[in-house]
């Protein structure tokens, strides 16, 4: 969730606003109650704790550090706020003691805990002994985490050094302050080390969010709704909405329905799109993407950055969907005049992704709809196929509930590293080949003259998918989702939450079990049929 709004600091000085005002900013008026306690006797050294002395009275806090809970729409949430006008936000082994308690206490009041860091790292004046408290941060984060709770860090301008390499980078989604200075090393230290300038643009939130290592770059007076949506996902209510019925879909024939599929209704009056009329139409510039789905259909929404920012061929969010909470990785199309290739970037953040829902116990959804993987020197340099093993092996074994939607264009290996799952769904005119038929044309051919006779033959389009057991559910287009976009929308919306429902309910386990199955028998059905012969 990226802002027009411009930061007025300047990059790597301080956050303009104090520990008390960006609490303020977030808490609900009068709701704040602080934890913390009086900090002792911190060292003999005259000239330090003089030091200390002028930062009280500067800033009017005793530490470096401000931590309590406060209410945020009306939800409980446990804070940690870093004081950047006390010694550089730096943390000392009083610094660490408090953030640790509040840690510990949020896990024990069973709290979502938000961190706002913003430090220069490890308070030089305590050397060793502080340095190694960030470890005793850590693991109180990591038991926080452990425990199922929410944690969420915002990266304030500097993040830098211990911080930044621990509590400050360990949440389960990291968002950042515009303009943020975020890193390892400072750019002093790293020149009088190095004897060269790092470059200026390094170490910037952007930067670090163009690389996936920061989930969105958020202005402070943003970052309340941020965090409310973002728990309306993570801490939902246990109740699920009545709204939730079964959606109006085509599944596989009942001899041939994936394990677990919902049962079929009666659909011999059905009729199944052409394959290559669908490949055409898949192909339109306004069929509503992953994007516009979302939009359309979330209860609550969060988007989040991913490698190549908005213009890029990803799209992460953490959303609500006919109120089922879950992370939602998918392929963007591309536009008219816009190519967006899925980058093996992309698909170590699809890792990440799921490795994230496995961790906030939160169902995946991953929406496929890609023309095919990059393809380049660079791509190949990259790991473009690797990465594409990779995701699959991460999906396979994911103990999280994975649901995929076949949304268009199904081309390659680009789109089979997002189909590994517990059920899948399709569009009506979705299609899944391993490569656009021109491409197939050209192979069996030599030309790509054949590319609507192979896309007929090959058995790529949703309903053949349905009628062999690839796809659990067929939702109707009527007749193209680019001419009624409002309308699908809702009903794949509908699905998805359906869908989720009913994954929800099986135990994890059977699930599992249920998962292996359906891969190892997948392809065999369309050999099957190929041949004549029954499932």
């Amino acid at each position: 969730m990226r802002t027009a709004r411009t930061a007025g600091w300047v990059v790597g000085t301080g956050s303009s606003l104090t520990a008390r005002q960006l609490i303020g900013l977030l808490v609900d008026q009068g709701s704040f109650r602080s934890w913390d306690e009086p900090v002792g006797a911190q060292s003999a050294d005259a000239d330090y704790l003089a030091a200390l002395a002028r930062a009280r009275e500067r800033t009017g806090v005793d530490e470096a550090v401000i931590t309590g809970v406060g209410l945020l729409a009306g939800r409980p949430v446990a804070l940690v706020a870093s004081e950047f006008g006390f010694l550089g936000g730096s943390i000392g082994v009083a610094t660490a003691e408090r953030i640790t308690r509040a840690v510990e206490r949020a896990t024990a009041e069973r709290l979502p805990l938000v961190a706002l860091p913003v430090s220069g790292g490890t308070r030089m004046q305590e050397g060793s002994a502080a340095f190694l408290c960030m470890l005793r941060i850590t693991a109180a984060v990591q038991a926080h985490r452990a425990a199922g709770l929410p944690y969420l860090s915002y990266l304030r301008n500097p993040t830098m050094g211990g911080v930044f390499a621990s509590w400050g980078t360990l949440g389960q989604l990291v968002f950042a302050e515009p303009r943020a200075r975020l890193g390892f090393l400072g750019p002093r230290v790293y020149q009088e080390l190095r004897g060269v300038e790092l470059p200026a643009d390094v170490q910037l939130a952007e930067t670090l969010a163009g690389r996936g290592l920061v989930d969105a770059v958020v202005a402070p007076e943003d970052l309340r709704e941020v965090l409310r949506r973002s728990l309306a996902v993570l801490a939902p209510a246990a109740s699920v909405p009545d709204s939730v019925t079964a959606p109006e879909a085509v599944p596989a024939p009942d001899t041939v329905t994936a394990p677990d599929a919902a049962p079929a209704p009666d659909t011999a009056t059905a009729r199944e799109p052409d394959a290559w009329d669908s490949v055409r139409r898949t192909r339109r510039p306004d069929r509503p993407g992953a994007r516009e789905l979302l939009r359309r259909t979330a209860d609550e929404l969060v988007l989040l950055d991913a490698p190549g920012g908005r213009g890029g061929a990803l799209v992460r969010a953490l959303a609500v969907l006919h109120g089922r909470p879950a992370l939602i990785v998918g392929q963007q199309r591309q536009g008219p005049d816009h190519e967006r290739p899925f980058t093996a970037a992309d698909l170590r953040a699809v890792r990440r992704s799921a490795r994230l829902a496995e961790q906030l116990g939160l169902p995946l959804v991953t929406v496929v709809d890609t023309a095919g993987a990059e393809l380049s020197a660079a791509a190949e340099l990259d790991g473009i196929a690797v990465e594409i093993a990779h995701c699959l092996t991460t999906l396979l074994a994911l103990r999280t509930p994975v649901l995929a939607v076949l949304l268009g264009q199904g081309s390659g290996g680009g789109a089979l590293a997002l189909l590994p799952a517990d059920r899948v769904l399709a569009a009506g005119h979705a299609w899944l080949a391993p490569l656009p038929p021109e491409g197939a044309s050209a192979i069996v051919h030599r030309d790509g003259a054949h590319a609507a006779d192979l896309a007929r033959s090959q058995g790529i389009g949703a309903a053949d998918l349905a009628a062999v057991g690839l796809v659990d559910a067929v939702v109707p287009e009527r007749p193209d989702a680019a001419d009624e976009p409002a309308a699908f929308c809702d009903r794949l919306g509908r699905a998805v939450g359906a869908a989720l429902t009913a994954l929800a309910g099986v135990p994890e386990a059977e699930r599992l079990t249920a998962r292996a199955r359906r891969h190892r028998r997948l392809g065999d059905l369309l050999v099957d049929t190929a041949r004549g012969g029954t499932a």
